[in-house]
This record gives C-alpha cells, sequence and structure tokens, in this order.
C-alpha cells in the first residue's frame, strides 16, 4: 500500500468517523460505546462502586494463543493488602527483567537466545533474572533450557507494560 493509498484511507476513516457522529452525537457526559464497548459491558453487570476489567486476546509469535479475561470489584481490591504482591511486581521492576520478557514473549526461548539482551552481562546474570521470574511466576521453565511465559501471564504482563506508559 503506498502513502497515498494509506492517506486516502485513513480521510475515509475520519470522514466515515465524523458523519457516524453528526447522525448519533453523544449525550453530553456520555461515553462513546464505540470506544468504552467494554466498559460499558462490566457498568452493566456490576454495581457500585465498581469494577475493574483486565481482558485480552492475543496471538505470539511461536503461534500460542491467550485469551484472557478477570474482573474484580473495587472494593475487594481496596481492602486487600497490596504488600502481597510485591514480590510479583518487584520482578518487573528490572529494566534487564522487562527485556527479557519483552524478547521471550517474541520468541527467543533459551539463555544462550537471550544473551544479547541490552543490559546483561554474563551467563550468570541471565540465569541470575531468569530465576527472579520464573519465582514470581512471570516465566515458565519448559524443559531443554527453555523458557516462555505461561499463557495465564501474557494478558497481565502485557497490562502491566500498557499501563506503564505514560
Amino acid at each position: 500500500m503506498t502513502d497515498d493509498d494509506r492517506l486516502t484511507a485513513l480521510e475515509q476513516r475520519v470522514a466515515d468517523l465524523e458523519q457516524r457522529l453528526q447522525r448519533n452525537p453523544p449525550a453530553p457526559g456520555a461515553l462513546d460505546p464505540d470506544v468504552f464497548w467494554a466498559l460499558e459491558g462490566l457498568k452493566e453487570r456490576v454495581s457500585e462502586p465498581g469494577a475493574v476489567l483486565l481482558t485480552g486476546a492475543v496471538t505470539l509469535p511461536d503461534g500460542r494463543t491467550a485469551h484472557w479475561q478477570e474482573a474484580a470489584g473495587t472494593e475487594d481490591l481496596l481492602a486487600g493488602d497490596w504488600a502481597d504482591y510485591a514480590d510479583v511486581l518487584a520482578a518487573l521492576g528490572h529494566p534487564v527483567r522487562l527485556r527479557l520478557l519483552g524478547r521471550v514473549l517474541a520468541g527467543a526461548s533459551t539463555a544462550h537466545d537471550l544473551m544479547d539482551t541490552e543490559g546483561v552481562g554474563t551467563t550468570g546474570q541471565v540465569y541470575h533474572h531468569l530465576r527472579q521470574l520464573v519465582a514470581a511466576g512471570w516465566l515458565r521453565a519448559v524443559g531443554g533450557g527453555r523458557y516462555e511465559v505461561p499463557v495465564g501471564r501474557v494478558v497481565p504482563l502485557l497490562v502491566n507494560v500498557l499501563g506503564a506508559r505514560r
């Protein structure tokens, strides 16, 4: 697709959106259901003070798919002892471990594959970080010296990364 084709397609999409808004303008203060469809569905299912929903559908480079959803009520989340999650969150608090996780999700699977990750100096350091990630549940050893992000952790990991964006 050429740049001109992309520009034409983008202009058409913007025109379609503008036309749709002119026909069905949102009520003042209302959320656009085309944008907030997941939020609107959550609000229909829970009462105040609300809930949090994490959901995702991901196909990884190795062909594995992660379809995942978890919801929790606001009261339950606020009442819990967040310190119970410190080790799991701390494992994500190191730049090298985040790079390693990204590389594993992209298809690298062995310590040898991960040696050229930025910030890794020695094989011992790679294994140190891998142990931390396995202990926290962000990685698991699958045999043959290979590692993978468990399917049930793919979406939560990506949600953490998305939530960290500014």
